[in-house]
């Protein structure tokens, strides 16, 4: 993604909607966002608090990507952009409120709901749409089907999306990322629960990322050796002996290099959902990676690449599930 705004949503990959009816509620609560794990929110134009929180959080969470949602005018839109919204959205697909949008140097990102509207909007110089109502209209499968057709297009999903759903729709690659209120909803931003919106916050990143253990690289000598513990340990556990170019995989989870590796004793894969989007999150944590070590696949997305720092022995890479 050449936009530096989109690539962002798309790491961050879940955008927390929210509604404020209290200005004074828009930092707390963009804090505990933040804190959270996701730095993002779509502040709506329901309310008539929305673009003075917009402002306070430009000003007072500078951590936080911004952007206003259900503006339906050009005068809305004016005034989130004023305030500091670094994107725009919109329910549903209006050329004249678009075009201003984009006019102004702005993202917009119009609600769409047919393969007619996306289009007209792609024409116009979208390069992500909302696809809203999203589990109302056909869902993932609706939008696989247009994607069959307009392979360019780029979504941002809301409506129906939660944590049941969510990698349904992250997983699809034309997808840059959902929006939610799952983790954000009106009661909890009302009554000041900020630490339960952190948690909820957490565990959506959490169940996003997917983390889980894929195999560990066993370093040996040479090929004889991986050869010989390969077959030992297939042997004694019924596992599957699968020999590649270099490494020999006992089962699954065990991986015996042939020659040695990354890592003094070897390495530790950790599969995610996405390796991209692992990589921000972790970034967050001060988690630092080696460039040298991240391979791309035909779509330029990230598909495995080494920390920095290993543990007890083992070099540690995040892979693509």
């Amino acid at each position: 993604m050449n936009n530096q705004v989109l690539q962002r949503i798309y790491e961050i990959g879940i955008i927390p909607v929210i509604a404020i009816e209290d200005a004074a509620q828009a930092v707390p609560l963009a804090k505990a966002l933040a804190d959270g794990g996701l730095p993002a929110a779509e502040v709506t134009f329901r309310t008539a608090a929305a673009e003075d929180a917009i402002r306070a959080i430009v000003k007072e969470v500078p951590e936080m990507l911004v952007g206003a949602g259900t503006v339906l005018t050009t005068e809305q839109a004016d005034r989130a952009m004023a305030a500091g919204a670094t994107f725009i959205v919109a329910p549903g697909y209006d050329p004249k409120v678009t075009q201003h949008v984009i006019d102004k140097g702005g993202i917009m990102m119009p609600g769409t709901a047919t393969a007619g509207e996306m289009q007209q909007a792609m024409n116009q110089g979208c390069d992500t749409l909302k696809f809203f109502p999203a589990e109302a209209n056909g869902g993932v499968a609706m939008l696989k089907n247009i994607g069959a057709a307009l392979k360019s297009a780029k979504w941002m999903c809301t409506g129906g999306v939660s944590a049941k759903n969510v990698n349904d729709y992250l997983g699809y690659d034309q997808i840059v990322a959902v929006g939610g209120t799952w983790m954000c909803k009106n009661d909890m931003i009302k009554a000041g629960k900020w630490e339960e919106i952190t948690v909820l916050c957490k565990e959506a990143v959490k169940t996003m990322l997917g983390f889980e253990l894929a195999h560990i690289g066993v370093n040996c000598a040479d090929e004889g050796e991986a050869e010989r513990t390969a077959k030992t340990l297939c042997a004694l556990f019924g596992l599957e002996y699968k020999a590649g170019n270099s490494s020999i995989f006992a089962g699954k989870a065990v991986e015996c290099m042939k020659k040695p590796g990354r890592g003094l004793c070897g390495h530790i894969a950790i599969a995610t959902n996405s390796v991209d989007r692992a990589v921000y999150h972790l970034g967050r944590q001060g988690v630092e990676f080696l460039e040298d070590s991240r391979v791309l696949d035909a779509k330029g997305k990230t598909k495995a690449i080494y920390l920095k720092e290993g543990l007890s022995g083992f070099a540690v890479h995040l892979v693509q599930k």
